[in-house]
Order: structure tokens, then C-alpha cells, then sequence
């Protein structure tokens, strides 16, 4: 299973540190081109290289992790998703102001969505700060609790075994029209909950 990140901001990275923790490869791209994330790269190891958005987006799962109101033209004009799997870890906030984006009564899973057609969309790693998400998932002596949803099963579970080998605790959520509600922020429940599954 081939991984791909779109975006290079606190949640992409913290995601591409957990990568390179576990020993898994990836490719990471952000709108700036390759040579930009040489620092990154430099400081993670050779399991994680930097490409081209077209390069990141061609991987089996593609983690998409953007700035909400850059989404449109951070995933336009790459190759079709043909039912590959895309993580949602965005959080529908608009930069630098950090106010909600309109999303007239939509779950921004959904507006996500329709910006992927055609992919298996699974909603992950936006929930907790990415601090959480780049350090080690045992720390406080349980595996730290990582929610997911979506509306495809077998994606789901492709999702969940990756969560399950960064060494966290997965706990599904339902379909996104349950799970994506629960942990949209600002709005839902959970986000920033930093649970702890002991034994």
C-alpha cells in the first residue's frame, strides 16, 4: 500500500513524523514544489520523500491535509481517484482569521468529498492536535485513541490497519454522515479529546 500526503502544514507533517516513526514510506507535496519540503524530508529520514501533487496524489491512500479555502486548487486537476482512498483530515477553518467556513449546513466531510469524485473518502487524523498525532502513541502508557469514519467499509478497514500500525487505537465512528459530525471542527465533540485506551 502505497501512501501519499497532500499538504506540508502542521497536520501533513505530523502525519508524514508518524510515518517515518512506524518505518512506513511516503510521498508528501505541498503547493510550493519538492525543493520546499527539502528541510522536512532532510529531518525525517528516506521513508518520506517529497514529489508533485501528481505524484502524492497517485498513491494508494492519500492523506489531504490543505488550508480549507486552498482545497479547490490544491486538488484540481489530478489524476482520477478510481475508487482509491482518500483521507479527510481537514478542519473547515479559514486562514489566518481562524473563523468557521460557511458551509451552508453541509458536514465539510461532504463539501470534501465532492472535491475527490470517484474516491473512497475516510475521515481521520484531524481530531487531535498534531503534536498528538506526531509523538509516540503509547506514551501515557495505553495506545491514544484515533477516530475514523466513512461510508466504505473495506476502506475503513484499510485505514484502520494503518492506524493500528502507527500504534494508536483505532475507534470507528460509523459513516461520515455520524462519525464526520462528531469530530468536525469547530462544531463537534471530540476534536482535541485526547483519550487513552488502557490494556
Amino acid at each position: 500500500m502505497s501512501i501519499g500526503i497532500i499538504g506540508s502544514g502542521h497536520i501533513g507533517a505530523a502525519f508524514a513524523r508518524a510515518l517515518a516513526t512506524a518505518g512506513i514510506p511516503a510521498t508528501i507535496a505541498n503547493s510550493r514544489g519538492p525543493e520546499s519540503l527539502r528541510p522536512l524530508t532532510d529531518e525525517l529520514g528516506p521513508k518520506i520523500t517529497a514529489g508533485t501533487r501528481e505524484e502524492a496524489a497517485s498513491a494508494d491512500v492519500v492523506l489531504v491535509a490543505v488550508n480549507w479555502s486552498k482545497l479547490p486548487q490544491a486538488l484540481a486537476g489530478l489524476p482520477a481517484w478510481n475508487g482509491r482512498i482518500v483521507i479527510d483530515a481537514n478542519n473547515p477553518i479559514e486562514a489566518p482569521l481562524f473563523r468557521p467556513a460557511e458551509l451552508h449546513r453541509r458536514l465539510s466531510s461532504e463539501v470534501f468529498a465532492d472535491l475527490v469524485p470517484g474516491a473512497r473518502v475516510v475521515k481521520a487524523f484531524n481530531h487531535l492536535p498534531p503534536d498528538l498525532v506526531a509523538s509516540d502513541p503509547m506514551a501515557e502508557g495505553g495506545g491514544r485513541v484515533l477516530f475514523f469514519s466513512g461510508d466504505d467499509a473495506t476502506a475503513k478497514a484499510e485505514i484502520a490497519g494503518l492506524i493500528e500500525r502507527l500504534g494508536f487505537f483505532g475507534v470507528d465512528l460509523g459513516p461520515l454522515s455520524i462519525g464526520g459530525k462528531l469530530v468536525q471542527f469547530p462544531g463537534g465533540p471530540l476534536p482535541a479529546l485526547n483519550l487513552v485506551k488502557f490494556g
